[in-house]
């Protein structure tokens, strides 16, 4: 995920509008859910009411794979992670196959992913509602240092895929690396809080599909865990920090970036796939176009009508074993907009 430096643009104009800002912080704090799943989405797309509807994204699809079979996920956490931000991660990945008789409340995570799984490739295959932890490796030791490149992250990959042995799945996995608060990445919070791409054979032996997100919690959380801390130049005059729904500003922003590149590492996951304009180099994938919203109204630096519990805590999305979530929405190809089961009719 590449930073959009005009949603932060946004938030600095927005800082100079203290009135409507407050206005629009008590709707988002109060709002309540009305409706959830696909059913009023059509409704919601015709009034022009879905957020960034538009008939000008070129999101079109070019021929490569998407994940269509059940998505085995590889967790590699580098660092020292608590078993607590573990779990809180891992009940967020298997709340997105959490249906049936164990289906969270409306709106839910599972729910969220609906939109993704509307994605199909040249076979008519779908994005699978399916996802598995398959396999966890823990690096604790960082055995490739406390700063990571692009090529260095790959190569952590390669040490999890010799040392765990990690299964060499190339149809089904993927491979998430998740860094600790005091690991340092190329370009993170300067232009990026995650990123996917594919091994190269090179580094690994293999082409596998992965993504990276770091916890941006003492580095740069009013980047990376917007809405949960707000940069310094917003002063007084913009909206307050928004309570995390489970207590921790890092984690709780690594979740919905991990959303994002989970979405766009299954609708892209050799970059031929899903994505807007002409530079696979540079795309623009269903996580991009929706960037920063995460309810009804948002844009422009708001992010939109979300929820409150009853400790003040906001979400958008429960998910299993009783959790919540905020998480941003992802581009609806069918709506031409973004999409969240939060929407408001």
């Amino acid at each position: 995920m590449l930073m959009n430096l005009f949603f932060f643009a946004s938030l600095f104009l927005l800082s100079h509008s203290q009135t409507h800002i407050n206005a629009e912080s008590d709707n988002t704090l109060n709002a309540h859910l009305i409706g959830g799943g696909a059913d009023n989405e059509t409704s919601l797309s015709a009034s022009k009411r879905f957020e960034g509807s538009s008939n000008l994204v070129n999101l079109r699809y070019h021929m490569g794979p998407v994940l269509s079979s059940p998505i085995n996920i590889y967790l590699i956490w580098y660092g020292n992670w608590s078993p607590s931000h573990q779990l809180l991660i891992k009940d967020f990945l298997l709340s997105i196959s959490t249906f049936n008789h164990r289906a969270a409340p409306s709106p839910s995570v599972s729910e969220w992913w609906r939109t993704a799984s509307l994605y199909a490739d040249q076979t008519g295959a779908n994005i699978s509602r399916n996802i598995l932890i398959a396999g966890e490796y823990s690096d604790h030791l960082y055995s490739h240092g406390t700063h990571l490149t692009r090529l260095t992250i790959q190569q952590v990959i390669a040490t999890a895929v010799k040392s765990k042995p990690f299964a060499v799945d190339h149809k089904n996995g993927i491979y998430l690396v998740l860094t600790a608060t005091d690991v340092t990445v190329q370009d993170f919070c300067r232009a990026v809080c995650g990123f996917h791409y594919f091994t190269f054979p090179s580094m690994v032996g293999y082409t596998l599909p992965y993504a990276w997100v770091g916890n941006s919690g003492t580095q740069c959380p009013e980047v990376c865990a917007y809405p949960f801390a707000v940069p310094g130049y917003m002063g007084g005059g913009g909206p307050a920090p928004l309570r995390p729904p489970n207590g921790d500003v890092g984690v709780d922003g690594m979740i919905s970036v991990i959303g994002h590149e989970l979405a766009e590492l299954s609708s892209n996951p050799l970059v031929n796939a899903w994505y807007a304009g002409e530079d696979p180099t540079a795309p623009t994938e269903i996580g991009d176009l929706c960037e920063g919203l995460y309810g009804t109204g948002g844009g422009g630096g708001y992010i939109g009508q979300v929820m409150k519990d009853g400790g003040g805590r906001t979400y958008n999305l429960n998910g299993r074993r009783g959790r919540k979530f905020l998480v941003q929405w992802i581009w609806n190809p069918i709506l031409n907009a973004c999409a969240g089961p939060n929407a408001l009719d």
